[in-house]
């Protein structure tokens, strides 16, 4: 979890414990560990756990009872860092992390859905782990004009958080398709299908504050590790 990339780790086991209550992992009412037993648990210091514990109270999902413990209060429509990222483990949940395989601003490629107004856009390729097992590969592409160039050391791990404080772009609601597309041919090793079989795919057309088709996205998902899961509440 530890890189310049990454979440800060307090908001990463917030945004963990938001999944695992999403998956039904973590049901309401549950009563959590006791805080040091837990910190030991997750590799964590006990003060970086309480900011976490801090963070879901303010959001509405935990509820700190002195002297009992804390406990899980369920509830839908959480605003969450991965709000959008409906790809969890086949066990359910699982906290996503980042690997950067390339940045590029190159012409839009034929065969994507129509989006933005420049001709080209940056492409992102990324690996992504949940619970640090490879699950998905990621090639997004954000249009041309909402920046010059982006710089590897500039993004963070959560793309949409990067959109929102250095490009003022915030997405605010997605459509996925769902179909078989063969792995690309730049799949790195840890990824499990091999480049050229058939591997399912979410299309995403992601849409700014202003209606406009910001990104498009291809996530090619190893369904020996993770499936796709859109709940309905």
């Amino acid at each position: 979890m530890r890189n310049r990339h990454a979440l800060p780790i307090y908001l990463q086991i917030s945004e963990m414990l938001i999944r695992e209550i999403n998956a039904g992992r973590l049901q309401d009412g549950e009563r959590l560990p006791p805080e040091r037993v837990y910190a030991e648990r997750l590799g964590i210091s006990v003060g970086t756990l309480r900011k976490a514990l801090e963070d879901l109270t303010e959001k509405g999902l935990l509820e700190r009872v002195h002297g009992s413990g804390n406990y899980i209060r369920a509830q839908a429509d959480v605003q969450s860092v991965y709000a959008f990222f409906r790809v969890e483990l086949l066990e359910g949940g699982g906290l996503p992390t980042a690997e950067l395989l390339s940045i590029d601003r190159v012409a839009k490629p034929e065969g994507l859905p129509p989006f933005g107004s420049s001709a080209e856009a940056h492409r992102i390729r990324r690996l992504r782990r949940l619970n640090g097992r490879p699950a998905i590969l990621e090639e997004i592409w954000l249009d041309g004009a909402y920046t010059d160039r982006i710089e590897r050391r500039d993004l963070s791990e959560s793309l949409y958080r990067f959109y929102r404080e250095r490009l003022d772009l915030w997405i605010t609601r997605a459509e996925d398709r769902m179909s078989l597309l063969p792995v690309p041919d730049w799949a790195p090793d840890a990824f499990g299908p091999r480049p050229g079989a058939p591997c399912l795919c979410a299309t995403r057309v992601s849409f700014a504050r202003d209606g406009a088709r910001a990104e498009v996205s291809r996530g090619w998902i190893d369904t020996e590790v993770a499936t796709y899961v859109a709940r309905l509440k």
